[in-house]
């Protein structure tokens, strides 16, 4: 099994402590997945964005359908998130 670093909430800083800040604001917490990303927050930021454009951005599907679809998804994947 693979290990990664990861940079936990308490010890992040510069960029990482923004977006951090910016988890934390949203949703009350920073999730796993988010901290999985820590080692570059570049990609971290870059994932958060294309996340917030594919969830929140314009679409001819309603939040509720693509959450829908989200969960699907994950639920096939075996994937808890």
């Amino acid at each position: 099994m693979a290990w990664i670093e990861t940079v936990p909430p308490r010890d992040a800083t510069g960029r990482l402590g923004r977006i951090y800040a910016q988890a934390i604001a949203r949703a009350g917490k920073v999730f796993q997945i988010l901290q999985i990303q820590s080692p570059n927050p570049a990609v971290l930021q870059g994932s958060m964005q294309l996340y917030t454009a594919s969830m929140m951005g314009a679409s001819p599907l309603s939040r509720a359908e693509r959450e829908a679809l989200a969960t699907t998804v994950s639920r096939l994947n075996a994937c808890h998130y």
